[in-house]
């Protein structure tokens, strides 16, 4: 746990303003310290793709196969995607088109209000390596049209994980959405998810193939709990996992802050409980840091990458098994990680949180979520602690001091560690714009998302089982203990 100490064997320049270290114990293994463990999926990090625009990406966005590719190199699986959003429940599958997508706006920026699609849509996603999970239209009320495409992902899609019947069907009534044209709750919403379940799922001829759920509005309204409540037996097999979506919001500031982070995710405790008791997995099957393609001034900056790390580790912390960071039109989305010239500086600070857990097999946090400090240890199979994720969320907007805050870790074994900083100029540093982004010394290049820069690691001494690490305002660093 989190206490204050004086500052322990450490030389920082006397410019740089300075606080009292903060100390953590690592636990020699899992089980021990007095530590909550969470199991870790292989590849906990995923990206949702929004349904109509996922084409573009895999055929019109080189960056695309090499961003999921660097992960892969770092876990030895390909991450999970989803393709999914709004435009699922404005899509129709049409068997006879030669098309991935059909559809006609008025600015490429635009999503499209309706659109189809063919069956080379699902032979496309059934290229990819890993794990897919495929959103197909319930608000339109054309069951047989969905059945179809469903029959059709489950014979084109070789790593097909699960499919999804609807999103956000809380904002169906809003949406116009034929499906919600009379009374519509969750009530009527889970009802109405029960019968799609077992009407796909027997089509198919498949259990466990349904991420239900899928809203935004949070639980406990609008979540898996009172939908599992409605469920009888013939329905629950069908159901692989639940799915929820979050947007968090919020200024560079709020985002970043650990303990913001913190408390955005414990909204949704309850409802994991739930879902782990009845032996499913939960996942955030949409989620980034602000809704609607991102805000200009926060999604795109260095201090939304330290969320987008944070965030992911806390929610894997508490149990959700994988987190699908959505990825909306091409050239019109400030939240994503990659484009078709340009990186997104989110992206590296997912990179930081695959880096921490990547041939992990359980996550621990080290720190209370009541301050700005945070720490989480990775442990491999053995139960041994095999990294460290060091996180300060003190906010530095570029102008004035930027403070240092040392970190202390402690039970650690005798000799060296090392370690990767993630760091840039300020919390409103920009990779689409030029600034300096950095991993250990490297960067992602604009277009390509290939790694550039010479791999740095910066080594500490243990001495008497501790070593003490400074970090920056607006900062992070991977320790590896092994």
């Amino acid at each position: 746990m989190t206490k204050a100490l004086g500052i322990v064997g450490l030389c920082i320049a006397a410019a740089v303003p300075t606080v009292g270290a903060v100390s953590f114990g690592v636990p020699s293994k899992v089980g021990t310290g007095g530590y909550a463990y969470a199991p870790l999926d292989p590849a906990p990090v995923g990206i949702s793709f929004e349904f109509f625009a996922f084409p573009s990406y895999f055929t019109n966005v080189t960056a695309t196969n090499q961003c999921l590719a660097n992960w892969k190199a770092l876990t030895g699986v390909w991450p999970p995607i989803r393709i999914g959003g709004t435009t699922q429940d404005r899509a129709q599958y049409d068997a006879t088109t030669s098309a991935y997508v059909v559809y006609s706006v008025a600015k490429a920026a635009d999503a499209p209000m309706t659109l189809t699609f063919g069956s080379k849509f699902m032979t496309l996603a059934g290229t990819y390596a890993g794990s897919v999970v495929v959103g197909l239209n319930r608000g339109k009320n054309n069951i047989e049209n969905t059945i179809a495409a469903a029959k059709m992902a489950v014979s084109e899609i070789r790593n097909l994980l699960a499919i999804e019947l609807g999103n956000e069907p809380e904002y169906y009534p809003k949406d116009g959405q034929p499906i919600a044209s009379g009374t519509w709750n969750p009530s009527t919403d889970a009802a109405s998810q029960n019968n799609w379940n077992i009407r796909v799922g027997s089509a198919v001829g498949k259990t466990g193939i349904i991420q239900a759920g899928n809203w935004n509005q949070a639980p406990p309204q609008w979540g898996a709990a009172q939908l599992m409540a409605a469920e009888n037996a013939t329905v629950k097999q069908y159901v692989r996992h639940y799915a929820h979506h979050n947007y968090p919001g919020g200024d560079v500031k709020k985002l970043m802050t650990h303990p913001t982070t913190v408390k955005s995710i414990q909204v949704f405790d309850a409802d994991v409980a739930a879902v782990r008791r009845a032996g499913k997995e939960y996942v955030f099957g949409e989620t980034n840091s602000v809704s609607g393609g991102g805000a200009a001034g926060v999604s795109p900056t260095f201090g939304a990458a330290l969320w987008t790390m944070d965030y992911v580790l806390r929610a894997s912390y508490n149990n959700m098994s994988r987190t699908y960071f959505h990825h909306g039109t091409v050239g019109n989305c400030q939240y994503c990680f990659w484009g078709r010239y340009s990186m997104g500086t989110p992206y590296y600070g997912a990179y930081a949180a695959v880096a921490l857990m990547a041939g992990a097999r359980y996550l621990t946090a080290l720190d209370t979520g009541t301050t700005n400090y945070a720490a989480y240890a990775a442990f491999d199979a053995s139960g041994s602690p095999i990294r460290v994720l060091l996180y300060n969320s003190d906010y530095f907007s570029g102008s004035g001091s930027r403070t240092s805050q040392p970190f202390t870790l402690t039970g650690l074994p005798s000799g060296t560690v090392k370690g990767k900083r993630l760091t840039a100029a300020s919390s409103s540093s920009r990779a689409d714009q030029g600034n300096d982004i950095s991993f250990g010394g490297q960067y992602f290049g604009n277009g390509t998302c290939i790694a550039g820069g010479a791999e740095t690691y910066e080594t500490t001494t243990v001495s008497d089982g501790q070593a003490t690490f400074a970090l920056k305002a607006t900062e992070a660093l991977l320790v590896y203990l092994q």
